[in-house]
């Protein structure tokens, strides 16, 4: 897909997060499995042995743990802007759903896309963009027709 189909925005950040202290955007984990199936070894594997490694490093959010008969494991993480996200754990292993419960609780629940600019201002200035020239005089970044005919005899 080329760059013009992607949905793109402006660089923010989740209610300035960060700027007083850091509110982690993740609140709630579900991770539903079956006792019985095959596919569902690494989130039992996970249950029994990184379960509460994960809970103590991570207080803020809430870990649920579902038990249904013949289904596939998936995990479904919510964040406080309402966002859903969905991740099926089929054949993973449990140090594979550590990683990606951790990869959820970084991300803020803005979906991801591409950045429109690499600045953004609420209040841009009429000035323009700062560069290096910005304060020089002109006369550094002009040459004059006679000049550019000058060094044209020399070098011949």
């Amino acid at each position: 897909m080329t760059a013009r189909g992607t949905a793109n925005r402006f660089l923010q950040s989740v209610l300035r997060n960060g700027l007083g202290r850091y509110v982690c955007q993740l609140k709630r984990l579900s991770l539903t499995l079956c006792k019985e199936a095959a596919s569902s070894r690494g989130a039992r594997e996970f249950i029994e042995d990184k379960a509460l490694d994960f809970a103590k490093k991570n207080p803020s959010i809430v870990l649920y743990v579902n038990c249904k008969r013949y289904s596939g494991p998936k995990l479904v993480a919510e964040y406080l802007n309402g966002t859903v996200r969905e991740e099926a754990l089929n054949n993973k292993t449990g140090e594979e759903i550590v990683q990606l419960m951790q990869k959820m609780a970084n991300q803020s629940g803005l979906d991801i896309v591409r950045i429109r600019k690499n600045y953004h201002t609420d209040s841009p200035s009429i000035q323009g963009q700062w560069h290096p020239f910005t304060n020089k005089p002109p006369s550094l970044t002009l040459k004059t027709f006679e000049t550019v005919n000058q060094q044209t005899k020399a070098t011949a």
